[in-house]
This record gives C-alpha cells, structure tokens and sequence, in this order.
C-alpha cells in the first residue's frame, strides 16, 4: 500500500508544481527545461520507490500512475472546472496588434516569443500586422493575422 501512498502523492504534487509554473513551461522545451525533467524524474523516482527496487514495487508504482491518469482524463471529460483548472483557458496575449502586457507578463511571454511565432506561422514581421496571439491551453502561441486590405 505504501508505493501506492506515495506515488499519488508525487503525482499530484508534480501536477500542481507544474500547473503553478505556467501553461508557456511546457509549449517550447529548452536544453534548461529538459535539464530539469531528468532532476525530477530522478528525485520522483526516488520518492515513489523508497527503499524496495522490486518489481512489484515497480508494478505498482506505474500501475497507480497511469490509473490516476486515466482518472484525471474522466474527470476532466466530466467537470469544466477540473478541465479549467488542469490544463487552463486559452488566454488572448495580442489584440488588433497591441499587446496585453498584464497578461504576457502573466504567461511569462515577451514580445519577441509573439513576434517568434508570427513569423513562423503566418510570415509576419511586425506586431501592428497581428489580429491575435493566443497562448493555447498547450502553451502553444497561436497567431491570427490582420486581413491584408
């Protein structure tokens, strides 16, 4: 029972810590952010497995990971809020080219990240040529250019 225990205890902590770090965390990995997956994964593994290296230690600790996966995806699939509060709502960050610098600096995204992604998408150049930047619910930036008169 005790891997149990404390693989849903690291799981819903590597969740929340994750959710707390921002939706704009998990759209682009970095060599940083890689970095830091190993760390925790290293220091996860270590708190879920304890002492016993088993494989029915194992078993079980993969086991109760996935089922409480699944479980989360149900509940998501049955209640806006815990959809609304583990994976977000898209935010919009660009409106009729002016950014939103409240929520940018909320999402922890700068111009350039905006500018990055209207390039690459839709072959824009400057801010005043974007309808919208969205910051997708995947931490995606998604750009929606002006109409060309």
């Amino acid at each position: 029972m005790e891997p149990i225990l404390r693989a849903t205890a690291v799981y819903f902590f590597v969740m929340i810590v994750v959710r707390i770090s921002g939706r704009r965390t998990l759209g682009e990995m970095t060599s940083f952010d890689l970095v830091l997956l190993l760390i925790i994964s290293e220091a996860t593994q270590n708190a879920m497995i304890g002492d016993n290296f088993s494989l029915t230690n194992c078993f079980l600790v993969v086991l109760t990971l996935c089922t409480l996966d699944i479980g989360l995806s149900l509940l998501k699939e049955r209640s806006r809020f815990i959809d609304k509060w583990i994976d977000g709502l898209p935010t919009i960050l660009v409106e009729n080219g002016k950014p939103l610098k409240e929520r940018m600096s909320k999402a922890r995204v700068n111009e350039e990240d905006i500018l990055e992604a209207g390039r690459t998408l839709q072959g824009l150049e400057r801010m005043d040529q974007i309808k919208y930047a969205v910051l997708e619910r995947s931490g995606q930036i998604t750009v929606i250019a002006k109409p060309t008169d």
